[in-house]
C-alpha cells in the first residue's frame, strides 16, 4: 500500500508539471511577445545608460604601517576610532585605507584635483563631476524638483557653490555634499587581507579622467599615511635642526672671540691675558663639543624620518582603459529577457487563476 502511494504520488507530480508545460506551451505566442517586450525594455535602458570606464590600481605595503600606534593614531586624526575600541593590528592594517577614503578631509582634498578630459578640457574633479551625463529618466524623476528650485531661485539670490572658494568641512554647502556623495560612488577602496593588497577603483565617464583621478588617490592615500608616519619624527628632527643652528652660531661667536682676542694680545706675556686666553679656549671647545653632538643627533632623527616613511609597492599602475566596463548591454538585455519570461510564466500558470478567483469572490459578494 504503502509503495502504491508513492508510485501514485510520483505520477501525480509528473502529470502536474506536463500540464504545466502544456499551459505555458499553449501561451508561447504571449511569451514570445512579453519576451520580445523585455528585449525591447532591456535594450531601451542598455543604450541609455552612459558608458563608464574603470581604471583598478592595487598597491601593497612593504614596510612602516604594521605598527597599531601608527594606524589607530591615523583613525584617531579621522574620527574613526582607535585600538582601544576592540580592533586587533591587523584589523587596523587592513581595515584603515578604505575608510580613510570615505572620510570628508580626504574626499574635500580629491575635489580640487585638476583632471584632464580627453576632449582636452582641463577643469577640478568638483566641476567634472557634475558634467558627466545622466540617464534620461533622471531627468524625467527630478523635474518637479528642479522646477521647485527653479522657481525659489527667482526670489532669492543663491550663488552658486565653486571648489576655488574656501570650503568650511564644518559647513558644506548641499552643493558641495552632493559633489562628496558623488566622489564616494565613484571612487571605491578595498583590502585583501589575506595578500594585504589595496585595490583602488575608480569609475568616470572620461578614461582619462579616470586614470589622472585613481592616480591621484593613491598618491594622496599614501602622502596622507606618511605625513602621520613621519609628523613625530619630522618636529623631533626640525627642533633638533633649530638646536643646530643655534649651536653653530654660539661655536662660531666663540671661535671669532677666541681668534680676535689671540690676535689682540699676541705677543703680550701677562697672567691675566694667558688666563683670559685659556677661557675662551675651553669656551671654544665646549662649544665645538655640543655642535659636534647636536650635529650627530641631527643625523640619527634624519635616519629616524626616513625609516618612519611607509614604502609602498604599486603592483597595477593606473592606465587609461580602452574599452568601457559599464553598461554591459547584452548582459542587461538578457536579464529583461528572461525577466519578462518568469512574469509571463508566472501570470499564465497562478496570476490568470488567482485574479479570476479574486474577481469571482467580488462578484459574490456584490
Amino acid at each position: 500500500m504503502i509503495e502504491d502511494n508513492k508510485i501514485q504520488k510520483k505520477e501525480s507530480n509528473e502529470i502536474d508539471l506536463i500540464l504545466l508545460f502544456q499551459k505555458i506551451y499553449s501561451n508561447q505566442k504571449k511569451i514570445y511577445k512579453s519576451i520580445g517586450l523585455g528585449i525591447g525594455i532591456g535594450i531601451i535602458i542598455g543604450f541609455s545608460l552612459p558608458k563608464t570606464y574603470q581604471v583598478d590600481v592595487s598597491l601593497s605595503p612593504e614596510s612602516g604601517i604594521s605598527g597599531a600606534s601608527g594606524l589607530s593614531g591615523i583613525a584617531s586624526m579621522f574620527g574613526l576610532g582607535n585600538s582601544s575600541a576592540g580592533f586587533g593590528e591587523d584589523a587596523l592594517t587592513f581595515t584603515m585605507f578604505p575608510e580613510i577614503v570615505k572620510t570628508n578631509p580626504f574626499a574635500l582634498e580629491m575635489l580640487q584635483i585638476p583632471v584632464k578630459t580627453q576632449k582636452k578640457e582641463k577643469l577640478t574633479l568638483y566641476d567634472y563631476l557634475d558634467s558627466e551625463k545622466k540617464p534620461w529618466w533622471n531627468y524625467i524623476m527630478g523635474a518637479p524638483s528642479m522646477a521647485i528650485s527653479g522657481i525659489m531661485s527667482l526670489f532669492k539670490d543663491t550663488p552658486t557653490d565653486s571648489i576655488k572658494k574656501a570650503i568650511d568641512p564644518f559647513y558644506l554647502t548641499p552643493e558641495q555634499t552632493e559633489r562628496i556623495g558623488m566622489l564616494k560612488k565613484v571612487l571605491k577602496v578595498e583590502t585583501d587581507k589575506k595578500t594585504n593588497v589595496t585595490k583602488v577603483s575608480v569609475a568616470l565617464q572620461d578614461p582619462l579622467a579616470a586614470a589622472i583621478v585613481a592616480d591621484s588617490a593613491v598618491h594622496k592615500l599614501q602622502e596622507y599615511i606618511t605625513d602621520y608616519r613621519t609628523r613625530k619624527a619630522k618636529q623631533d628632527y626640525d627642533f633638533q635642526f633649530s638646536l643646530c643652528e643655534q649651536y653653530k652660531k654660539e661655536y662660531f661667536e666663540a671661535q671669532q672671540e677666541y681668534a680676535k682676542f689671540a690676535d689682540a694680545n699676541r705677543n703680550v706675556i701677562l697672567q691675566a691675558v694667558t688666563s683670559e686666553k685659556d677661557r675662551l679656549q675651553k669656551n671654544l671647545s665646549l662649544a665645538e663639543q655640543i655642535y659636534s653632538q647636536s650635529m650627530g643627533q641631527l643625523q640619527v632623527l634624519r635616519g629616524k624620518v626616513q625609516e618612519a616613511k611607509p614604502v609602498f609597492a604599486v603592483v597595477e599602475p593606473a592606465t587609461v582603459p580602452l574599452v568601457p566596463a559599464s553598461p554591459k548591454k547584452m548582459l542587461i538585455i538578457i536579464a529583461f529577457a528572461f525577466l519578462a519570461f518568469v512574469l509571463e510564466s508566472v501570470w499564465i500558470l497562478f496570476g490568470k487563476d488567482i485574479y479570476h478567483d479574486f474577481k469571482n469572490e467580488l462578484k459574490k459578494k456584490d
